[in-house]
């Protein structure tokens, strides 16, 4: 794992994860599929069943977050976003490869061309790569309703903010206000990190450099980032009172306020408002290039996994 293809230049992932086995199986499986040369896997509850068994696949590098990995790191952070980014800089600074990527376990990457070539077309002083979020769609359960893909989703709604900010009120309605960046989580989106730069400590969104926020380059188009943030509706609805106080609704405060205080009429309409797309919205955002279609076939990746970690 020592110098750069010449395809192109080699990568990894860090995620802190806490969530169902299938769920990290098949973050990993699509990402080693992409040519993932590492992946290194931070297990929030150290008594979690998936670190085992993709401990022993080659290409990954699970830890458990017990009480001797927190003394390694100096202490264990209250807030989850905390122990994501000490997690992540602790993979950075023993990093092997040329670059890093930092990854939430239901973000997945959706490359428009080999992610090594896309890394090695950077100048080399930029340190950095954004990748911008589209965020799953829910899909009604009804003919011809998706097969359960672990994550399933086929429609991605990208930000409306800044020149697509027009397309809020026709999409959101009456919400449109309530998501100025057309987003129920993160517009912030995600990075890669070149490694071996003194100084440079790796975030949730972003990097710091010697102390001082590192500002980001413009998304790469060539490089989005699909999100499973509420396609599920049944997952968003149990998740939602940690988003509200803890999670990401907690830095949206007139969101938070609404959500807090509505009844579960209230939120359906909310839910089925912004999470599902009309076959005219998503025409309208097709033509915006605010929509992508994507099937991941994340079952067939996990089964491929499994058969080439038994040797078949």
């Amino acid at each position: 794992m020592t110098g750069a293809p010449e395809t192109g230049a080699e990568w990894g992932l860090v995620a802190t994860v806490k969530a169902a086995p299938e769920k990290v199986a098949a973050f990993v499986a699509h990402h080693l599929s992409l040519g993932a040369a590492r992946i290194w896997l931070y297990f929030d509850d150290p008594a979690d069943p998936a670190a085992e068994p993709l401990s022993r696949l080659p290409r990954v590098t699970a830890t458990r977050c017990d009480d001797s990995h927190w003394q390694r790191l100096r202490g264990r952070p209250d807030r989850h976003q905390n122990r994501q980014s000490k997690n992540a800089q602790a993979a950075y600074s023993t990093c092997p490869l040329p670059w890093l990527g930092h990854l939430d376990v239901d973000e997945f990457l959706w490359p428009a061309q080999p992610v090594a070539e896309i890394l090695g077309s950077l100048p080399p002083g930029q340190p950095t790569l954004r990748m911008e979020p589209f965020e799953a769609m829910h899909d009604p359960a009804l003919p011809p309703a998706l097969p359960d893909n672990i994550f399933t989703a086929r429609l991605f709604r990208g930000p409306l903010k800044q020149h697509f900010a027009h397309l809020r009120p026709p999409v959101l309605g009456a919400y449109a206000g309530m998501l100025p960046e057309g987003h129920l989580s993160h517009t912030n989106g995600k990075s890669f990190f070149r490694t071996g730069i003194p100084g440079l400590s790796p975030r949730l969104h972003g990097a710091f450099l010697d102390g001082q926020r590192l500002p980001g380059p413009p998304f790469d188009r060539r490089l989005p980032l699909l999100h499973f943030h509420a396609q599920d509706r049944e997952g968003w609805l149990q998740a939602l009172p940690f988003r509200l106080t803890r999670g990401a609704y907690q830095y949206h405060a007139e969101l938070q306020a609404h959500l807090a205080a509505a009844g579960p009429e209230e939120i359906a309409r909310f839910y089925d408002r912004t999470q599902r797309l009309s076959p005219d919205t998503a025409q309208l955002l097709r033509e915006e290039a605010r929509l992508i279609e994507a099937d991941l076939h994340l079952r067939d990746k996990v089964a491929r996994l499994a058969r080439d970690a038994a040797g078949e």
